[in-house]
Order: structure tokens, then sequence, then C-alpha cells
């Protein structure tokens, strides 16, 4: 059976196409690819991992073609970031606005 894990960091990736045996499970596969050698700051313990971008446990059993993806923690949640940005500007645009009136 043909499938992949990905982990992914800001500046590198890690994708490792596997044939595995029938009913493995995801811990089975992610420990197959090696990745947890390469990056030994995975925890399973803690990483969140999915199939295609939908969370799973680590003992669902795997299909074909499937794509096994380790979440890593991101520092912050990408819509704070935005939102952050968003209030700078509006603080910006209305510096600008009191300033012209002047």
């Amino acid at each position: 059976m043909h499938v992949s894990v990905v982990y992914a960091l800001p500046d590198q990736q890690f994708v490792e196409e596997l044939d595995v045996p029938e009913s493995s499970t995801v811990e089975q596969v992610i420990q197959m690819s090696q990745v947890l050698i390469k990056f030994p700051d995975i925890d399973l313990a803690v990483n969140k991992v999915g199939i295609y971008a939908k969370l799973t446990k680590l003992d669902a059993e795997v299909h074909e073609g499937e794509r096994i993806e380790i979440y890593r923690a991101l520092p912050r949640k990408p819509r704070s970031v935005h939102a952050g940005d968003d209030k700078k500007a509006r603080v910006r645009a209305k510096k600008e606005r009191l300033q012209s009136k002047a």
C-alpha cells in the first residue's frame, strides 16, 4: 500500500513516500518514515496528526494513497496576526485623518 508522510517547517519540508503493509496505523507509518529521527523535536504526544488536513488519532488505520501530516504548533494564530495588522492600519489611518484636518 502506497502512502506518504509530510512535515513542514518555515524553511524546509519533509515528504516521504512509502510502501507499507495493509492495516498499518498512522503511528506505525510515521515510525517507518524516519521523520522522527530527522526532526527529533517532533513529539507525537504533543504534535497533532492528520490525514489530508483532517485530524486523526495515531491508532487510526491508513488506507491506500493517504497523506499523513504532522502538524507543528504555530507561534500565533494566523487570524490574530492579520487582526493586529488591521488594527495598526486603522490607527495609522485615523492619525492621518486627524493630521489632515489640522
